[in-house]
């Protein structure tokens, strides 16, 4: 179990008590899932009798060992399963937890108490207190299911489908002109830009209003910065009130921005991480100092708006952004070829209006292929962060109004400069 072997460190091997660490660990897994099911009114199981079925499994498939065989692990097995036909207890059952969940979690136990004694203690451990997690959190899981809409889920089957079924048959070579579109590859970026969007849309759904202004700001820039800015825009134009509000979350929002592109740089393409940090780095630590004034200053109660974001695994979305994508792989390959770094940097400037994302995978991936070195990506993610701050600084200044415009532009400016000068130091040091 893990990188310590507890038999050999307790001078245990050739001694009649060998086998005893693993049922150790299986007694602690079992207590562990048996404390949380002793929270449950008249539960069919808790803190007793899961321990006793993880050592059960291990039992059993120690006494199966020397035949090789899984007959007393199947008897075991199918033991256990007969505890759900038990009579319930003369108390009243808790209604809110129905005796299936426990009668699985002990199925879940008995095979985490085998699976210690075959020698996957760790994985035994890990999946433990995953099962344990799913069972403490109902209040949160039934909350979000409940909050997630029909269309919601059908858009998150979709997804799943076109990721894990389609994604694998996608062909991984390029293809058409240059060279410059893999469909597998353009489908695996889909899916990556959607999947950090997915855990801020998730996560504003499962919080709601309850969260502040400064965190709303934040999980509303992983799903989309623009979108956000737009929404508290109309917000402040709407209800005055409410400007001090809207700038933090407008701002949190725009800047998470550079904390998405270094997750991406990491995930994608890691050795142009360093080149990237010296854009983005400088740019994010200018921007949240200008930030935090503008949080000091926002008065502690005010009413906010619904954040209403639209899914970003709707295939409509998921689509769009893999077919804007693709072109933009496909126009930088061109004019790269043509004319070099300085045509990708048009490439920046104009699709850097609409999405950040899309170019700044392309500049990774042509990293990759060696047609960009770290200094011209770091200056092509800084044109399209600009050109984004732009589009974005006009969309709130004609729906916000010019006293939202004149706080949000400090920040704004301020991490441009931020990223001009460590562009300019990276290209000194270069």
């Amino acid at each position: 179990m893990g990188g310590i072997d507890l038999a050999t460190w307790l001078n245990l091997r050739g001694s009649p008590f060998e086998a005893l660490p693993l049922f150790v660990t299986s007694l602690a897994i079992g207590l562990l899932m048996g404390v949380e099911r002793e929270r449950k009114h008249h539960t069919l199981a808790g803190i007793r009798t899961f321990p006793l079925i993880a050592i059960l499994g291990t039992l059993t498939a120690m006494l199966d060992a020397p035949a090789h065989g899984v007959l007393l692990q199947t008897v075991g097995l199918l033991a256990v399963a007969s505890l759900g036909f038990l009579p319930e207890h003369s108390g009243e059952p808790d209604k809110t937890e129905p005796r299936t969940t426990t009668v699985a979690s002990l199925l879940v136990m008995y095979c985490l108490g085998a699976l210690v004694w075959h020698g996957y203690g760790g994985v035994a451990v890990a999946v433990g207190i995953v099962a344990t997690a799913l069972l403490y959190l109902k209040p949160e899981l039934t909350g979000l299911t409940h909050k997630l809409e029909r269309r919601d889920l059908l858009s998150l089957l979709q997804f799943a489908a076109l990721s894990f079924i389609v994604l694998p048959l996608l062909p991984n070579r390029t293809f058409g002109p240059y060279q410059a579109v893999n469909p597998h590859q353009v489908w695996l970026m889909v899916t990556l830009i959607v999947g950090i969007s997915l855990s801020g849309y998730l996560a504003v759904k499962l919080l709601g209003q309850r969260v502040g202004g400064p965190l709303l700001g934040i999980l509303g820039g992983l799903v989309s910065s623009t979108a956000t800015s737009l929404i508290y825009a109309r917000e402040a134009r709407a209800n005055p009130q409410s400007i001090q509000l809207a700038t933090a979350v407008i701002l949190l929002a725009n800047l998470v921005l550079f904390v998405r592109l270094m997750l991406l740089a990491a995930v994608v393409q890691t050795s142009v991480l360093p080149a990237v940090l010296w854009v983005l780095l400088p740019g994010l630590l200018c921007g949240l100092a200008c930030a935090l004034l503008q949080l000091k200053r926002r008065q502690s109660e005010q009413q906010q708006p619904d954040l209403s974001l639209s899914n970003p695994s709707e295939m409509k979305l998921a689509l769009g952004f893999g077919a804007m994508f693709a072109l933009v792989m496909f126009c930088a390959a061109w004019l790269n070829a043509e004319f070099g770094s300085k045509g990708v940097y048009v490439v920046a400037l104009i699709s850097g209006l609409n999405d950040v994302d899309a170019i700044s995978l392309t500049a990774f991936n042509l990293f990759g292929e060696s047609r960009l070195d770290g200094q011209q990506v770091a200056t092509t993610l800084a044109l399209a962060i600009t050109a984004n701050n732009t589009f974005k600084f006009g969309l709130i200044a004609s729906l916000g109004g010019s006293t939202l415009a004149r706080r949000c532009l400090p920040t704004l400016l301020a991490a441009s400069l931020g990223m001009l000068g460590g562009l300019l130091v990276l290209g000194w040091g270069s």
